[in-house]
């Protein structure tokens, strides 16, 4: 038997039960998580409206990564899922890219202390 979620702000474009019942499921770093939503999670209600899907985020325990539960009609499930896996894809990429810029940099400024 499935359980089915019990927050209380369910939004009005759902179907409540059959939205509710098999969530799709994506475990993301929780760093990019913030990249993601924003800070305190403040476009999350907007990205929801947007792909018109639900969101509950779970911490894994001893993780750095979060799990981000997606529910809503099937189409709508995975075009959420397709775009959080692709905002986070992006902002992974660019923590990378910045990551080497900052090293690129200190060798610099290392070599000119010399």
């Amino acid at each position: 038997m499935k359980t089915l979620l019990t927050r209380k702000d369910i939004p009005p474009w759902l179907k409540v039960p059959e939205d509710l019942e098999d969530p799709e499921v994506l475990q993301v770093n929780t760093q990019v998580l913030n990249s993601l939503f924003g800070p305190e999670r403040s476009r999350m209600p907007h990205i929801e409206q947007v792909s018109q899907a639900m969101f509950e985020l779970k911490t894994l325990e001893s993780s750095e990564s979060t799990e981000i539960l997606v529910y809503g009609s099937d189409n709508n499930k995975l075009r959420a899922k397709w775009m959080l896996q692709s905002m986070a894809e992006r902002c992974r990429l660019r923590q990378e890219r910045d990551m080497r810029k900052l090293e690129e940099s200190m060798k610099v400024l290392e070599v000119g202390e010399e």
